[in-house]
């Protein structure tokens, strides 16, 4: 195991390295463990207008927003390519901050971060506008351009992703960033405001400021943000969303999930709990996007239960830095304890804990088993609400229309799946559930260029993909009268 030591962290302002006006830090905690992995700087309202300030005249002097879209992107391939180059080092970054899995980092948040940036590297070629006739007898003619300084905040569950999933677009339509990484998780964003230095993106163009939640409404705050891009809780995003909007912000909401994992009787069963086993103990159950609930016909019910009930007390879970690890510990104590709450919830109203539904002593961290329930209500608030955890409940339908019907029946709706041999079935089923994207016969199959984003409770735009450079553009039309 490779083993360094973590500088404390300082804020990233105008291309340089500063500590926080009055002096304030923050611990990051190494979920693992329990202990203090190292301090960060704890930003306040003069750090986040000096970041504010410094993007505003990045984006004015236009050595950002003038460049082509090729120029661009030819300096978002660097990133992408040293994202790669230092992907050990990003990777155990990571694993630590977070409490993921080193292979995971590896395979998954450390390649998708290079790939978003290698994406809308290449999009950046493709902001053109369009000329259009007019039956006015005029010619029209429509621009499209960046919007300005965007406030970028990020969770604590996949700090790298999405960071990348909001600055690349981001960049690539030529705007300026201020990205407030989670209070718990800032290492991978201070360390990937060096590779932004190091591939050429102008001094000013990104700006880092960690810190808690006053900081994040400092920016959302700040009448020079022109735009925001939140993903969090639901809880959280309607008070962003209300505090943009009092200055008529645009804003980018990517909110909770509580997605159903629809498991109809034709299907592969083998295949199906390999996806239904990945969907909830993915990052240890800390995914919005995860399948904490699943649904299966009764006449396979029972069966898939058996198999879950073997399987599940077997997955590894452990040490983060071990290579044999799937599941590593939640990201801290607070999120700890709201799993345990939901578990003793859940008994309290009379559901059976298949496997699982305790804490793991380990180290000292904040470990806990993948835990399977049956046997609830419907309108069981561990099944309307979300866990974030790794916690799967299970229940039984009937028909097509039953499992529909259950499969929407929260105020939720970024993802869902849906388990099928019959190819009528999955795109009928898939059209009917109300979910940002839906998966068939597997879970979490996501790329740069397929678009996400939810519905109802989770939200509203679109991440990834072209779709997402909507959200960091404006258009301006010119017509041109041919009298």
């Amino acid at each position: 195991m490779t083993t360094f030591e973590i500088e404390p962290g300082r804020l990233f302002i105008g291309g340089r390295w500063r500590e926080a006006a009055d002096g304030a830090r923050t611990e990051v905690v190494d979920p693992s463990r329990g202990t203090v992995l190292t301090t960060a700087a704890d930003a306040g309202a003069a750090d986040v207008d000096a970041a504010v300030r410094a993007a505003r005249d990045a984006f004015d002097d236009g050595a950002w927003s003038g460049l082509s879209g090729r120029e661009r992107g030819r300096i978002l391939h660097r990133v992408a390519e040293l994202i790669r180059e230092n992907a050990d080092r990003i990777a155990e970054l990571e694993s630590r901050d977070v409490g993921k899995p080193i292979t995971l980092t590896h395979a998954v948040d450390v390649t998708n971060a290079a790939n978003d940036y290698e994406h809308f590297a290449a999009l950046a070629h493709c902001l053109d506008g369009a000329v259009r006739d007019t039956p006015m007898n005029a010619l029209a003619y429509v621009r499209r351009r960046p919007i300005g300084v965007v406030a970028a905040i990020t969770p604590y569950n996949f700090p790298l992703i999405l960071a990348g999933s909001k600055i690349a677009p981001a960049l690539a339509a030529g705007n300026t960033v201020v990205h407030k990484p989670a209070e718990e998780t800032p290492l991978s964003a201070l360390y990937m405001a060096e590779l932004f230095k190091k591939a050429g993106v102008p001094d000013g163009v990104v700006n880092v400021v960690t810190g808690g939640p006053a900081a994040g409404e400092a920016l959302l705050r700040h009448s020079g943000v022109d735009k925001v891009a939140f993903t969090g809780s639901t809880t959280v995003g309607r008070k962003v969303s209300a505090i943009a909007g009092e200055a008529l912000k645009p804003v980018t909401m990517e909110l909770g999930g509580n997605a159903a994992h629809v498991v109809f009787e034709d299907a592969d069963l083998e295949k199906a709990v390999g996806a239904v086993i990945k969907g909830f103990v993915f990052n240890t159950g800390q995914f919005c996007m995860g399948g904490p609930r699943l649904l299966v016909a009764r006449q396979v019910h029972s069966t898939l239960l058996g198999i879950l009930a073997d399987a599940v007390p077997g997955i590894p879970v452990g040490d983060p830095r071990e290579a044999g690890t799937v599941v590593g510990p939640m990201a801290g104590e607070r999120h700890l304890r709201k799993v345990e709450e939901y578990v003793e919830l859940a008994r309290k109203e009379g559901g059976t804990i298949v496997c699982g539904g305790e804490r793991l002593d380990l180290d000292g961290g904040y470990y806990y088993r993948p835990t399977v329930i049956a046997d609830l209500p419907n309108d069981s608030r561990v099944i309307q609400e979300e866990i974030f955890g790794p916690v799967l409940t299970v229940q039984p339908f009937d028909s097509e229309d039953e499992a529909v019907e259950l499969a929407n029946s929260t105020p939720y709706g970024l993802a869902s799946g849906v388990q099928t041999g019959n190819l009528a079935r999955a795109h009928r089923v898939a059209e009917r559930l109300d979910a940002g994207i839906v998966w068939i016969n597997d879970w979490a199959m996501l790329d740069p260029a397929v678009p996400f984003g939810g519905v109802k409770d989770s939200g509203f735009g679109r991440e990834y993909g072209p779709e997402a450079l909507d959200a960091y553009t404006t258009t301006k039309s010119v017509v041109v009268s041919l009298d």
